[in-house]
């Protein structure tokens, strides 16, 4: 029996969309426009005789029937994608695709690379780090690596590294938080604060049960790497997240405030794809990856 497919660009856009929530961000995820995605989607419902979102003022959301069609049109989307993955031609250019943090990607992952190439020449890695969700395998990643406080998801979850949270500043800015008996008053900082991470300055303060400095002031900045230059640019004191903030403690470019770190509620975690113990590269991949952040665990503090 013949019978007629909706059109592939179409369900594609159905399948970000309501991944997604948003016509939106899978206009971006897919390089299109949103007008694109929505148009795409109306013909797919006028095709499908019946609604798949409920589109309201405060957002969009499936309905019963689209929730239901989506399960279906994820499994069709990635096991075509696994299909042409396995196809020899393509396993031969296939490299591991792994989606993180711009921050944990220049100071964590890339540093430790060129151990993973010279003992795996022949294996090609891609590292994304456009802040986009991720569809398993339709975005055709194998691995990423993400900040969160538990597991999210049915995917294959692993925690990797947990952070330490200290106040850093550069060595002739601590000078300007000294008080006259020469001990720090973080009342007297500019505070760096950084939009993306969910545990900042307000977070640590409590912990430290300090409730008198105002953390709307400051300076915002949209990532770790910006906020740990401005702390060496001696712009105020930003929060250092160890181990990515190692390097500069390190070389002494930051130096810290608080000797007394604190253990952080977030981690990073390493998501995997379903056919990752398919394949011998992948399973390498994720061994070196585990072992590179157990030594990192099991390395003394400073």
């Amino acid at each position: 029996m013949s019978f007629r497919l909706p059109p592939l660009p179409a369900l594609r856009f159905f399948e970000a969309a309501g991944r997604l929530g948003s016509f939106k961000a899978a206009a971006a995820e897919l390089n299109v426009t949103p007008s694109a995605v929505s148009h795409g989607i109306v013909g797919l419902e006028q095709a499908l005789g019946t609604e798949l979102f409920v589109r309201e003022t405060r957002g969009l959301s499936l309905t019963a029937a689209g929730a239901d069609y989506l399960t279906y049109v994820s499994e069709a989307l990635s096991l075509i994608v696994i299909g042409t993955q396995r196809l020899p031609s393509r396993q031969s250019l296939r490299s591991i695709a792994v989606s993180c943090a711009p921050t944990f990607a220049s100071r964590w992952l890339m540093p430790r690379l060129p151990d993973f190439i010279a003992r795996w020449p022949k294996v090609t890695v891609t590292v994304d780090t456009s802040r986009r969700q991720v569809g398993f395998p339709v975005d055709q990643f194998d691995f990423a690596i993400r900040m969160s406080r538990a597991p999210a998801g049915g995917l294959g979850w692993m925690k990797l590294l947990g952070e330490q949270l200290v106040p850093v500043c550069s060595r002739s800015y601590r000078s300007s938080v000294l008080d006259a008996q020469g001990h720090i008053d973080l009342h007297r900082a500019t505070l760096i604060h950084v939009t993306t991470t969910s545990e900042g300055w307000q977070a640590w303060l409590d912990a430290k049960g300090i409730d008198d400095i105002d953390v709307s002031s400051g300076i915002r900045l949209d990532t770790l790497e910006l906020a740990f230059e401005a702390a060496r640019l001696g712009l105020g004191v930003a929060l250092g997240r160890r181990p990515m903030v190692d390097r500069d403690l390190e070389n002494d470019s930051l130096i810290e405030l608080d000797g007394e770190a604190l253990a952080a509620e977030t981690a990073y975690w390493l998501v995997s794809s379903e056919n990752v113990d398919q394949r011998p590269d992948l399973r390498d991949f994720k061994r070196w990856l585990i072992a590179e952040a157990q030594a990192v665990r099991d390395a003394p503090s400073r």
